[in-house]
This record gives C-alpha cells, sequence and structure tokens, in this order.
C-alpha cells in the first residue's frame, strides 16, 4: 500500500501540497479529482473526505489528511528533507507568521474575489459540502484586499530571496500558488512589482513549482 494523492491540476489548494510532495521526493500515486464536474461531490470521494474538499492525502495506514497544514506538518516529521517548516525557533515563527499572512491576507482575497463573482461559481461562493450564493460587495473587498497586500509584499521581497528566512518554505509554496493563481481575477505582476516579478522568476526555476 502507498500513498495516494487525491489532486486537482488546475487549482492552487492541491498545487501546495503536490509542491511539497515533489520537494520532498515523496514516492505517492495521484488520483485526479474533476472539480469542473463536481466530481468533488460525488459520494465516492465524499466517502473520503466528507468536507468535499481538495487536496486529500490517503496514507499507508488508511488515514486520511484532508487540510494543506495537516499534510504539511505530516509531511515535514515523515519526511524531514528538506526542512520546509524551518529549522531554528526564530526561523519556524518566521515561517509560520508569513504562512499565515499570505494565506489569510491573500488566498483568502484571492478566494474570495473569484468565488464571488466568477459565473462559474454561481451557488458555490464557499468550497466544502454546503451551497453559499455570490456575494458581490465580497468580491470587491478582495479585489481591495490583493492590492493592499501586493504593495506590502513587494516591499517585503525587496533584497530577500525567498519569503521568510533563508530557504525555501512552505511560505514560498504559498506565495507562488496565490500570485499564480490571481489572474482568475485579472490581476498580474507587472513593472509595479518588480520584486514580486523577479522572486516568481527565481521560483519558476525549481522544478516543482512546474508540476
Amino acid at each position: 500500500m502507498t500513498i495516494t494523492f487525491y489532486d486537482t491540476s488546475t487549482a492552487p489548494s492541491p498545487r501546495r501540497a503536490r509542491i511539497i510532495l515533489a520537494e520532498k521526493n515523496v514516492p505517492h500515486e495521484v488520483v485526479q479529482i474533476d472539480m469542473m464536474t463536481n466530481e468533488q461531490m460525488s459520494p465516492e470521494y465524499r466517502a473520503i473526505n466528507p468536507a468535499a474538499t481538495i487536496p486529500a492525502l490517503k496514507l499507508d495506514d488508511g488515514t486520511v489528511l484532508t487540510d494543506n497544514a495537516g499534510i504539511a506538518a505530516y509531511l515535514e516529521h515523515a519526511y524531514p528533507e528538506p526542512p520546509l517548516l524551518g529549522v531554528t525557533a526564530l526561523e519556524k515563527a518566521e515561517v509560520a507568521t508569513w504562512q499565515w499572512r499570505i494565506e489569510n491576507g491573500f488566498g483568502m482575497a484571492v478566494a474570495s474575489a473569484f468565488r464571488n463573482s466568477h459565473p462559474a461559481m454561481k451557488g458555490r461562493a464557499l468550497p466544502g459540502p454546503h451551497n453559499y450564493e455570490q456575494i458581490p460587495e465580497l468580491a470587491e473587498r478582495g479585489m481591495a484586499q490583493i492590492g493592499h497586500f501586493l504593495k506590502g509584499f513587494e516591499r517585503h521581497m525587496g533584497g530577500r530571496a525567498f519569503v521568510a528566512g533563508e530557504r525555501f518554505s512552505v511560505a514560498d509554496v504559498t506565495a507562488v500558488c496565490f500570485l499564480d493563481f490571481m489572474r482568475v481575477t485579472g490581476t498580474k505582476l507587472s513593472d509595479a512589482t518588480p520584486n514580486l516579478l523577479s522572486y516568481r522568476k527565481r521560483m519558476g526555476e525549481r522544478p516543482s513549482v512546474n508540476l
């Protein structure tokens, strides 16, 4: 029996787990879940993950991990090299801080802007087993949050190779995934964000980022 990774190649959340699996060279099988046909809502997938979200990671003993935080924590312990959650106490704190800032201040804004405005997300404004109607005002707020975050993140990345500390970490994984996915809101990096453009180019040199 091997680790099974339930993935959707076009979605940012499973991409985060996919990068970590690749960085740590974890042997695993992949099962693609088609979100365009709402396969995540099927009885078969909900028997694996009742929350109807992707990713999910099924371990050798049958345990299923159903969120990126848990997947990253498990893989960091089971496959410690290379370390992605920090090594020293201060580095761990910095990685955790930036992971939280990016996920809550940026990733949630992108998701809110997209899910509350895109026609394909009508009635699906939040992920999971329940249907929620779109709220246009939340899309507007999400767009404002994206702009504010990018300005601050551009300043932070001045002279830095990585988001947190001196090595690639889960904070970089999350940053890259949402910098790329924000295109669904019509937002992209430009000459106004030279530090982020340079950062994204460097990240693109990592094989895991291009999977």
